[in-house]
């Protein structure tokens, strides 16, 4: 806690309102974005010849994340990672309809996120008298 000057008056005790869930929130809401946008280029490139899938593990990054200590877990660096798996025979490996359920869990998993990390904005607001 330290002091802040507004003003005249000096406030003892300012509470940092963006806590470790509400970043967490926030980096989850980048990374399921950031795997949204990957998701969507492997089912645009499921005819393409050699292409192969790609993927975003945000969860297990957050997990490490928070599981190393670090303060700021919004901080976490989003790697696209390249799945040699299952491969076609023209040398792509995109199964149409498994991006589609990821793409479709993803976005479930995405708007999840959205509404909590909102709510818990709606209860700072209606504390400090905002709304």
């Amino acid at each position: 806690m330290g002091l802040k000057n507004v003003g005249s008056r000096t406030i003892t005790g300012v509470v940092n309102l963006i806590d470790v869930t509400q970043s967490t929130l926030e980096a989850a809401m980048h990374g399921a974005s950031l795997r949204h946008t990957v998701l969507a280029g492997n089912i645009a490139n499921a005819n393409t010849p050699g292409y192969q899938r790609r993927d975003v593990d945000f969860q297990g990054t957050l997990r490490e994340a928070l599981a190393s200590g670090a303060p700021a877990p919004a901080a976490a660096s989003f790697t696209v990672a390249v799945d040699p798996g299952v491969v076609r025979a023209d040398g792509n490996g995109v199964n149409i309809d498994v991006e589609s359920a990821r793409l479709a869990e993803n976005d479930l998993a995405y708007e999840s996120l959205a509404q909590v990390a909102r709510a818990r904005v709606d209860i700072i607001e209606s504390a400090i008298g905002a709304r």
